[in-house]
């Protein structure tokens, strides 16, 4: 291909993309009708693939895209099922599903929250989270429709908690960038736009970071952005960003050097969260299961090398995993959600094994929260990984069988199949998902279900 046609190919991208990034969800939506109807980019002939991704961010929590653009994404990738799972806000969900039956592909909808493991056997210890002892992530998946607002008001005060947290972090950072002779950020002018607020979407420490790439870029102007760095915050760069963000030209480079401070800048600002803002995790698990979600532990594993570049080589959960396992299913979680590409093979098939053992659902994804990132999960077609597509097509039939009688969800107890087993209710639902009419699931699933 020519170097005009990549520059009108990228600019055509582009065109798209911003117009599925427009600040209104219906406009969206609009946007992406005529988008589809017009085979824009090819969109309608884009070949299929068997690749699933169950944790999508959207901007609603943080992300470069909104749910209808990510939707788009995932299909233009050759998806056949996305999800949306934002921090503390289920605020994508309608536009997610929305979004999905006009491109004809699968949809699951959720969200994420850190918890707290007071009272637990694994208190104090370091669980999945970089930033925090005691206090682990939870991805609550499969909400059914109904339940939505449900959610909303029960993640409504958690942001709010976050939020007042937020409000120090960034006065703690002012008195760095002053130290620094850097311009300050405002928490409601620089970091509040950034985010769906306003619309039921949290803002995170992802949010201030971007603020914050933003003034410093704007600072540093033409001068080398490392060197500058290391002279006024003493940041050290890892020597395969350094060009990245050096490059005045990259695309990626607000993403790249966001990576950078949130794993060696972060920590000099950050503010431990209280049990106020990181509820009970036997809160958030009775919470979810009353709505008919799943709740699911979110397995992360000793780090040598991190995926997204923004988080250090440590040691997680790999050292008492199943002990772990044990405290898991004492809890009430129903499943164990894990990233394929994040982990090396050993430690998932130990997971795998483990959720085998204690009966629990594997749900996998990858968390896009970048635009360096890629939708599609090449690991997840390995032999070993490949069930990980029918859990996903389960997932999708429960959320929809259970949006229209509670009954019909996966682990409800009366449900029609609750006398076979969890690898038998996975495969029974697993075709269900398998033969819905995405582009319109729930009027077509209902009425062959329990054929």
């Amino acid at each position: 291909m020519s170097r005009n046609s990549l520059d009108h190919q990228s600019r055509a991208f582009s065109q798209v993309e911003s117009r599925l990034n427009h600040p209104d969800r219906a406009t969206r939506l609009e946007h992406l009708r005529a988008i589809v109807s017009a085979n824009e980019l090819g969109i309608r002939d884009v070949e299929p693939s068997d690749e699933v991704n169950n944790h999508v961010h959207t901007s609603f929590s943080f992300s470069p895209y909104s749910p209808a653009a990510a939707a788009f994404l995932a299909r233009y990738a050759g998806l056949q099922a996305v999800g949306s799972i934002d921090h503390d806000s289920i605020g994508a969900a309608d536009e997610m599903v929305a979004a999905c039956r006009i491109l004809g592909l699968g949809s699951t909808v959720g969200y994420e929250l850190r918890v707290n493991f007071t009272g637990t056997s694994v208190e104090g210890r370091k669980l999945n989270n970089p930033d925090s002892h005691n206090i682990g992530y939870i991805v609550i998946h499969g909400v059914p429709a109904p339940a939505v607002p449900a959610v909303e008001r029960f993640l409504e005060p958690i942001r709010e908690q976050r939020n007042r947290r937020n409000r120090h972090q960034v006065e703690r950072l002012n008195e760095l960038l002053n130290a620094a002779n850097v311009e300050p950020l405002d928490f409601e002018g620089d970091v509040v736009p950034r985010s769906q607020l306003v619309h039921g979407g949290s803002i995170t420490e992802r949010h201030i970071l971007a603020a914050l790439s933003d003034r410093l870029l704007s600072t540093a102007g033409n001068q080398a952005l490392q060197a500058w760095l290391a002279d006024r915050f003493g940041i050290v760069v890892p020597p395969r960003l350094a060009s990245l963000i050096d490059d005045q030209n990259n695309p990626h480079r607000l993403y790249d050097l966001l990576g950078i401070l949130k794993s060696g800048f972060l920590p000099r600002f950050f503010v431990q969260p209280d049990e106020a803002e990181c509820i009970s995790v036997a809160d958030a698990v009775a919470f979810a299961r009353s709505v008919g979600a799943i709740p699911c532990y979110s397995y992360l594993g000793d780090v040598t090398d991190s995926p997204t570049g923004d988080k250090k080589a440590e040691q997680f959960e790999d050292a008492f995993l199943e002990e772990l396992f044990e405290e898991v299913v004492h809890l009430g979680f129903q499943g164990v959600t894990y990233m394929p590409p994040r982990n090396s093979r050993e430690q998932l098939l130990r997971v795998i094994d483990l959720c085998r053992r204690h009966g629990l659902m594997e749900i996998s994804g990858v968390d896009i929260n970048s635009s360096r990132q890629v939708f599609t999960c090449p690991e997840i077609m390995l032999p070993e990984f490949r069930h990980l597509l029918g859990t996903t097509w389960a997932l999708i039939a429960h959320e929809k069988l259970s949006s229209s009688d509670p009954k019909l969800g996966l682990f409800h107890p009366e449900n029609p199949w609750s006398g076979l087993s969890l690898s038998e209710r996975l495969a029974t639902y697993s075709r269900f998902g398998a033969d819905l009419d995405p582009f319109n699931p729930t009027g077509t699933i209902i009425t062959g279900s329990t054929d």
